[in-house]
């Protein structure tokens, strides 16, 4: 079972966050909902726009400290390799993780 995400956040101008968890919903609802300061916050990264999932919580941090170490242009030709018109890939989550089934 995949239990850990590296995930990619992004606003209308574009700005990307990168980030790792072990509670991927329930994440992505803290950023939308603004309930963590910080970067994310401050820019208005409420955008999914990329993910990946991992068995093994080690993976997954190894793959996001790799991706914060690329270039943007090969981060965005990443993310555009799957997500063309950088939609908000949360947009299909139940908007309340405390009702998802997870």
């Amino acid at each position: 079972m995949k239990n850990c995400w590296v995930y990619i956040l992004s606003n209308k101008s574009k700005t990307l966050y990168i980030g790792v968890t072990g509670d991927f919903q329930g994440r992505i609802y803290e950023h939308k909902q603004k309930l963590i300061d910080g970067f994310t916050k401050k820019y208005n990264l409420t955008s999914l726009i990329y993910f990946e999932t991992f068995n093994i919580m080690q993976d997954a941090i190894h793959r996001e400290k790799q991706l914060k170490n690329w270039h943007r242009e090969w981060k965005i030709n990443l993310i555009e390799s799957i997500n063309t018109d950088w939609k908000d890939l949360s947009e299909d989550f139940n908007s309340d993780p405390e009702t998802s089934s997870g």
